[in-house]
């Protein structure tokens, strides 16, 4: 099983020690802490590379650190797309779709904390390592790198967009008169300033208090989002459910703001990394049961939202997408002012607490290129620059490319093959289950259908924007 794993790897590391590191190539051994080399010092010339990494610096994580990673990373702000992926797909498939997508997401995520260890001697702590370990370093690389980045990268600048216009959109509620207190742009900027300064934190595992006030948030302003029509007096009378446009590129797009919604996979691997392992309690016990407590409460909230706000607005809901701001607006609109406040305040707190995990994995990456060159650990003050730097670059991306939330499907379709396809033909690769097996048809099966549906949501997106156009405003945030 392990023979044609361990070629890869070795073929790996071959390439990294001619003195061209690669994109997130952290060299792994059969040691707990995998290492790297170079000269022939007492220790055989090699470094401990794990140890001076952030995502695996500290092994010292546990169920409720890794639960709370889980929430933060997995309950984002698309859950409140979910509404208007209703109002394109009515009751019956809306229920369908959201109920397949969360058991394909959390039958996916099975496979990746199964595989985290499935090499003995060796721990994937990195969704890139995996994918190399399982499709080879050239196709590996070529399937890994982008989408593994991009929703590490492109995240964060979404962040910024959404949390930046957010601040604005809380500013503007507060303000008595019809002064405009800031720009989009110095929100923006605001925001970046924060965000960076809360990702200063060393390693993952000690992102834990961020994680738990982050998934605080993401319960709260859910449950407000659900709780407030319910509390109120409505009449419904004035409330239809009924479809206006059931074009194929609508349909699509609200399939695709489902698949946005199952977020969080790519870092499943790195929060497992943090856990302590041993042949008595590995890792794959302690973070299974992580996924399924936060899991149950992603469930909750997620299916709350989509069904109650849906039920209370119908076709009100704006079902084309765009800036989460838009949706907010019904809230500013039928609600006190308090409670405006209390959803866009808790949602900014978490956009905040969430930009450092998914910030975590491209520090790791720009880190382990400093420490390949360098053959030492990053300091305070280099991990700081670091730091800056990828926020500076999220930063320009968000006020250069602030349309990006318009084009939610494309980034569901990327996020999909990391979610429901990879993982399924990860299992066949390692693992060689025997051919026409019931785990090799499943997860071929699955793996397929999940490809197949990310090319539909590039193609429905496509048709979306050229019958819509896109109001592509660079650098005019």
């Amino acid at each position: 099983m392990s023979e044609l794993t361990l070629a890869r790897l070795s073929d790996l590391e071959s390439q990294e020690g001619e003195g061209s590191p690669s994109l997130m190539s952290q060299t792994l051994s059969r040691d707990p802490h995998a290492t790297s080399g170079g000269n022939d010092d007492s220790d055989g010339g090699r470094i401990p590379v794990e140890e001076w990494l952030p995502i695996t610096e500290s092994r010292k994580g546990n169920v409720y650190t890794a639960t709370f990673h889980l929430l933060c990373s997995g309950l984002g702000f698309q859950v409140l797309v979910l509404p208007a992926a209703f109002a394109v797909l009515g009751w019956l498939w809306g229920m369908i779709v959201l109920t397949v997508g969360f058991a394909w997401k959390l039958y996916t995520i099975w496979l990746l904390v199964n595989l985290h260890e499935a090499v003995d001697g060796i721990r994937f702590s990195r969704y890139l390592r995996l994918a190399i370990a399982s499709f080879g370093v050239k196709l590996g690389k070529l399937l890994g790198i982008f989408p593994v980045m991009y929703l590490s990268g492109g995240a964060c600048a979404i962040l910024v967009i959404t949390g930046g216009k957010t601040i604005k959109q809380l500013l503007d509620i507060m303000s008595a008169d019809v002064t405009v207190p800031l720009t989009t742009l110095q929100c923006f900027l605001i925001f970046s300033i924060l965000a960076v300064f809360m990702s200063q934190f060393p390693n993952m595992n000690s992102l834990f208090g961020l994680s738990l006030v982050g998934s605080v948030m993401a319960v709260a302003y859910s449950t407000a989002v659900w709780t407030l029509p319910l509390a109120s007096e409505r009449n419904q009378n004035n409330v239809s459910y009924t479809i206006k446009d059931t074009s194929f590129d609508n349909i699509i797009n609200a399939i695709g703001f489902i698949a946005l919604a199952f977020r969080g996979s790519n870092l499943v691997l790195e929060i497992q990394g943090t856990l302590p392992s041993d042949s008595n309690n590995p890792s794959s016990k302690t973070m299974w049961r992580a996924v399924v407590i936060s899991h149950v409460i992603i469930a909750i909230c997620m299916f709350l939202v989509a069904i109650v706000v849906y039920w209370a607005y119908g076709d009100k809901i704006p079902a084309t997408g765009g800036p989460i701001g838009n949706y907010l607006k019904l809230y500013e609109q039928h609600y006190s002012k308090q409670a405006a406040c209390f959803i866009h305040l808790t949602f900014i707190f978490y956009c905040l607490c969430s930009y450092p995990i998914y910030l975590m994995p491209s520090c790791d990456n720009l880190e382990m290129v400093y420490i390949t060159k360098t053959q030492k650990p990053c300091s305070f003050f280099v991990r700081m620059m670091l730091r800056v730097l990828f926020g500076s670059v999220g930063f320009f991306i968000a006020v250069g490319f602030s349309f990006l939330t318009y084009l939610a499907v494309l980034i569901g379709a990327v996020g999909l093959l990391v979610t429901s396809t990879y993982p399924c033909f990860m299992w066949v690769s390692i693992k060689k289950p025997q051919r026409k097996s019931l785990m090799w048809l499943l997860n071929v099966l699955v793996g397929s259908l999940g490809a197949s549906l990310s090319v539909l949501l590039v193609a429905g997106s496509a048709l979306g924007l050229a019958d819509n156009g896109l109001h592509a405003n660079f650098f005019k945030p």
